[in-house]
């Protein structure tokens, strides 16, 4: 089977669309993989540290409030229909599916023009106008929360999977993680982090932390920056004259999500598709802050999945409270009962078996054509 995929802008399009890739290769080793980017996206430094062969094509995203950026959007989607028919039909492939970003849409509309079998995953709890859009062009539509269903047409189309999750998510404990961390089995340890470019009010609530626990035996702090606020961070620790001691931990980019969820007790993040799915996967309790300034504020429907099953505390950055934080934290921390109970409720609400049911269904599909 030759399979394309799809996705791109954000690692939470990125990395699903790898572990699906991944397991289409599990499932047979013969089978071909093309990954279709986006020429402004950060999966052109990502996909080919995967080893998956990749394109690339214009793509942007659609200004429906200024009309110049409209024409140049709509320009650009016909540019990128365009690009992509002509790497379809080189590479000839019997399935596409795409997971979301400005790439998916030219990529997909290709694929139906074409008469492939064509197939999108939507992340978010509250799907964009992009991936609804998209729904006539595509076989099926798998949902990372079911909540999503409620936005799309047409119900016959629609299959819960949940969200695609990495397999080295699933294969440590967390006492393995936290050995090779070098953190001490019974530590309570938090873990923060704004996506790859960061979050400036989780940095405050994290620098607040920080303070607290700075060589305090028996706690940790993991505190993911962003690359856009490391230096201002460091320089503020700097002139405050704090320093980290051996129990704080002060990244820019958190290349080992695997092990930072798996060892911590408390998430404190945003609420992107993708976090919240690692998070559910690794059975942690959260705070999760979902960033208003996102498309159809779909991070806050992704935050009260989980919050609604009892597995995190949703706080919106309007009501953001940082004392509350981290009084919720120690609550977390002198409460072991609280704690196990939340994160069996985050564990509950993990994708386990998404990849088996996104590519077996594909499979399934592809075989009957055969």
């Amino acid at each position: 089977m030759k399979v394309i995929v799809t996705g791109g802008g954000t690692g939470g399009h990125i990395y699903p669309a790898l572990a699906i890739a991944d397991k289409f290769k599990e499932m047979d080793q013969d089978t071909q993989i093309l990954y279709i980017g986006c020429s402004e996206g950060i999966e052109k430094d990502v996909v080919p540290k995967s080893g998956y062969p990749m394109e690339l094509v214009d793509a942007r995203w659609l200004d429906r409030v200024n009309p110049k950026e409209v024409i140049k959007t709509g320009i650009s989607v016909s540019r990128g229909v365009m690009e992509s028919l002509k790497i379809i039909k080189k590479f000839d492939p019997d399935v596409i599916i795409g997971t979301g970003g400005y790439v998916c849409f030219p990529v997909l509309v290709a694929g139906h023009m074409k008469k492939k079998l064509c197939y999108l995953h939507e992340q978010n709890a509250f799907p964009g106008l992009a991936n609804r859009t998209l729904e006539k062009y595509v076989k099926n539509i798998f949902l990372g929360f079911k909540e999503a269903g409620e936005y799309f047409k047409d119900p016959s189309k629609h299959i819960v999977a949940g969200n695609p999750v990495r397999k080295n998510f699933f294969t440590m404990t967390k006492a393995q993680a936290r050995e090779t961390l070098g953190i001490a089995p019974d530590d309570f340890v938090v873990f923060t982090f704004g996506g790859s470019l960061g979050s400036k009010k989780i940095n405050e609530i994290a620098t607040e932390l920080l303070q607290l626990f700075n060589g305090h035996q028996g706690t940790r702090l993991i505190m993911g920056t962003g690359r856009w606020y490391y230096q201002e961070i460091m320089d503020m620790l700097a002139q405050r004259n704090i320093h980290p001691g051996s129990n704080i931990a002060v990244r820019d980019y958190i290349d080992n999500m695997d092990l930072c969820l798996m060892a911590c007790d408390v998430v404190i993040s945003r609420a992107g598709a993708l976090s919240v799915a690692e998070t559910t996967v690794c059975g942690k309790a959260a705070i999760l802050i979902p960033a208003p300034n996102v498309t159809a504020n779909h991070q806050y429907y992704n935050a009260k999945s989980v919050a609604d099953r009892g597995g995190a505390f949703l706080i919106e950055e309007k009501d953001l409270d940082i004392r509350q934080v981290v009084e919720d934290v120690l609550k977390l921390m002198n409460d072991r009962q609280l704690l196990n109970a939340m994160s069996q409720a985050s564990r509950a609400c993990a994708p386990v078996r998404a990849l088996d049911i996104i590519c077996g269904k594909i499979t399934e599909d592809y075989m009957a054509l055969v």
